[in-house]
């Protein structure tokens, strides 16, 4: 039998997930909806983990039916990044997930600020270090209890595994990936013995997937977990980045850049950092432009019909900065910023060029930005997100960036994922 492999991303929506053989080719995929997060209080948002684990294994348990005639060697889970909880000794979840998106911990991320490195990961309310310090204000952290990220607590449920996390999650919990150590000052913090997890690099095995998982959900016993990693890391494995100076460039409701390169780049100024994967680094920040400003003027149905009446080889000469609501964060850092979209013309095909071009002048700024810092220009730039169908807009980007432009090898982060679980197998002995 053929070996293959699976890959699942955990989003905030949805479950999906892709099976791939060992040339890295799909060979079945697989979608759960997730309920919606919930907001008990203004700037809380959290969703429950059972709901999490029950979509996992109705995914992994359709991608086996899906593949009868291969042997389903590996897996590897990515999730969003920063989405924190607790457990306990047996992987029971002990709090919700308080997920990325969630700003309860906005005065521990200020105490942070003030003690932490200012070239680390961890500073505002998004990351998992301030979530874990106002679950301790609250007294909200029982004796042996784990703190884990989204993908960890469920690749260590599949296997049996209990408080092992991968390098690039814990980056959000104050892991320093070059010492491969918690840093130092972390000792400060005074957290309870045993919190944090063990940490291994990404694509390393966690162990096998336990019998009665196998049982449920048809996946063979001698399967591999692996060590995952975040959405956007495994988005950018399946768009297919490769070597320094691959670039991603993500057309979502942000604009999101990112670059593989040798060395990691870190800038808390402009909410820069790097994770580490196989050997390389993947560099990159996010803009407050993207599909969310073009949706306050367009529809979907809109942007692809007057789409196609723009000719990309001749500039509109509208020099717009779009961006959703005051404020911008990368390639400037600054909260007053505000967006420039004017004049506006009666002719809405002109209007929506001068958007799409105004959005890709940001993206070859922060190209321009991550080169300051010691990326290098990009040698090409693969796209991924829902622009990424915009052949119009990849044209007008080609023209903008100087640079190959073209669509990303596969959009799924969950193809990623499956690809670490190909590479974590081919290295082991």
């Amino acid at each position: 039998m053929r070996a293959a492999f699976i890959g699942v991303d955990l989003g905030t929506s949805g479950c999906r997930g892709v099976c791939i053989d060992e040339e890295g080719k799909e060979l079945a995929r697989a979608n759960h909806p997730l309920p919606a997060s919930t907001h008990p209080r203004p700037g809380w948002s959290e969703q429950n983990p059972g709901d999490w684990w029950q979509a996992v294994l109705a995914v992994l348990g359709e991608l086996a039916r899906a593949v009868p005639g291969h042997d389903i060697r590996g897996l590897a889970l990515d999730g969003t990044s920063g989405t924190l909880l607790l457990c306990d000794q047996r992987n029971h979840p002990l709090t919700p997930g308080i997920m990325y998106d969630d700003r309860r911990a906005t005065e521990e991320a200020r105490q942070l600020a003030c003690l932490a490195p200012r070239q680390t990961a961890i500073l505002g309310p998004g990351a998992s270090l301030p979530k874990l310090l106002w679950l301790k204000k609250q007294g909200a952290i029982p004796r042996h209890a784990l703190a884990l990220h989204q993908s960890e607590w469920i690749s260590g449920r599949l296997c049996g595994q209990v408080g092992t996390g991968d390098e690039n999650n814990c980056l959000k919990l104050g892991w320093d990936p070059q010492e491969q150590a918690w840093p130092s000052w972390m000792e400060r913090l005074d957290l309870p013995a045993g919190l944090l997890p063990r940490v291994l690099p990404v694509g390393r095995v966690m162990g096998r997937i336990a019998e009665e998982i196998s049982v449920r959900t048809g996946l063979p016993g001698h399967c591999q977990v692996f060590t995952g990693t975040t959405d956007s890391t495994a988005a950018a494995l399946a768009a297919g980045l490769e070597q320094p100076g691959d670039a991603l460039t993500s057309l979502g409701s942000t604009l999101v850049c990112k670059i593989l390169v040798e060395q990691p780049l870190q800038s808390t100024e402009y909410g820069i950092y790097s994770h580490r994967i196989f050997g390389r680094w993947l560099a990159g920040g996010a803009s407050n432009s993207g599909g969310a400003v073009l949706r306050q003027h367009f529809s979907d149905r809109e942007i692809t019909e007057l789409s196609r009446r723009i000719n990309p080889e001749r500039r509109s000469c509208l020099e717009y900065y779009p961006l959703p609501a005051p404020g911008e964060r990368f390639p400037f850092n600054d909260p007053r910023k505000q967006p420039r979209l004017w004049p506006v013309p009666r002719n809405r095909t002109r209007f929506l060029q001068g958007m799409l071009e105004g959005i890709a002048r940001i993206e070859k700024l922060a190209y321009r930005r991550l080169e300051e810092l010691g990326a290098g220009y990009p040698v090409r730039v693969m796209t991924s997100g829902g622009g990424a169908a915009n052949r119009t807009w990849e044209r007008i980007r080609q023209n903008m960036l100087g640079i190959p432009v073209r669509a990303a090898t596969h959009g799924e982060p969950a193809h990623g994922a499956a690809l670490i679980a190909l590479r974590g197998y081919s290295r082991e002995p």
